[in-house]
């Protein structure tokens, strides 16, 4: 590590994940269950401080296990967009997605979320920055941000972030339901409390969040995963298009994994090859130009998607 890399550490990093864990309204299982998550994404934002040339950084990023190297990722992004705060004409985060990042952008750009949360910038105010589909996923990593460090207000309170558009609520709310799968160890009457403690109108953005993390971060047996859509079957459509998104991660970072596999069964009645290709398939022909967000417009043609794959009175 060069002094100058030691410094920014010094400067911008987390002592422990362990202790983020540890901390209060955390299940025991969080920590049991998902250190090596956590650790990992500790790796890859450290990495990024202490050595942000991309070829060094890439080569410790893909140094870590496949299946967790999203979020060796999603912290490199963390990283790197906390150094563009400090020197905004290096466009790191930009040179990055570009470059080695590319087939993670999803998590890079999540981790981006997260730097901006710390730094309390606002998401949206970048969104001209970066890649105009995918852009508005950093509203999500400032959810899950919000919810995991400040956790009385975003959880315990269920506060509504005031310096976002709605629909930037929206995927902060995903974002958030991300963080309480996580924090609660993937426990489910755990998370099902939580989440019906938040007014009915966010539940399915909510719902969405949990989708992603449980077939992203796995955690659980299959047993869990059908209680989840036992207690939630309201928004399978959510569900589902988390799950799927998970795997359309997976496959365009080359890192497949069993466990997203068995979320996607569970959520979608698919492989996560075929929910994939749902994801994919939605993204074709998105409008250039639209009054609605086109990420939005993607979204619910994912949803439509599965809904159509369903047969006629089979219930959603």
């Amino acid at each position: 590590m060069t002094t100058l890399g030691a410094v920014r550490r010094r400067l911008f990093g987390i002592p422990s994940a362990e202790a983020v864990f540890s901390r209060p309204g955390f299940a025991p299982e969080a920590w049991e269950r998902f250190a090596p998550v956590a650790t990992s994404l500790m790796e890859g934002y450290h990495a990024a401080l202490e050595d942000p040339g991309l070829p060094a950084l890439a080569s410790r990023l893909d140094a870590v296990e496949p299946s967790l190297q999203g979020f060796a990722y999603e912290g490199a992004g963390m990283g790197l967009a906390a150094l563009d705060a400090v020197a905004p004409w290096r466009r790191r985060l930009d040179a990055f997605v570009a470059g080695p990042g590319a087939r993670h952008v999803y998590p890079v750009y999540v981790g981006a979320g997260l730097a901006y949360a710390r730094l309390r910038r606002t998401p949206e105010s970048r969104l001209a920055h970066l890649d105009p589909l995918l852009g508005w996923v950093t509203a999500d990593g400032y959810g899950f941000h919000e919810a995991f460090f400040k956790r009385r207000r975003y959880v315990e309170r269920h506060a509504v972030p005031t310096r976002l558009t709605e629909y930037g609520r929206r995927f902060f709310d995903q974002g958030v339901g991300r963080a309480l799968w996580f924090s609660s160890g993937g426990v489910v009457d755990r998370v099902t409390g939580l989440v019906a403690g938040f007014r009915p109108e966010r539940h399915a953005d909510l719902w969405s969040g949990v989708g992603l993390a449980s077939a992203y971060g796995g955690g659980v047996d299959e047993a869990a995963l059908r209680s989840v859509l036992a207690q939630a079957r309201a928004f399978r459509p959510q569900l589902a298009r988390g799950a799927a998104t998970a795997a359309w991660g997976r496959r365009i970072a080359g890192n497949p994994a069993a466990h997203t596999d068995l979320a996607c069964r569970v959520f979608c009645e698919a492989s996560a090859a075929e929910a994939a290709d749902v994801v994919e398939e939605a993204a074709r022909d998105l409008p250039v130009i639209s009054v609605e967000p086109r990420y939005e417009i993607w979204r619910r043609r994912i949803e439509d998607g599965f809904a159509a794959r369903r047969p006629a009175g089979r219930p959603r």
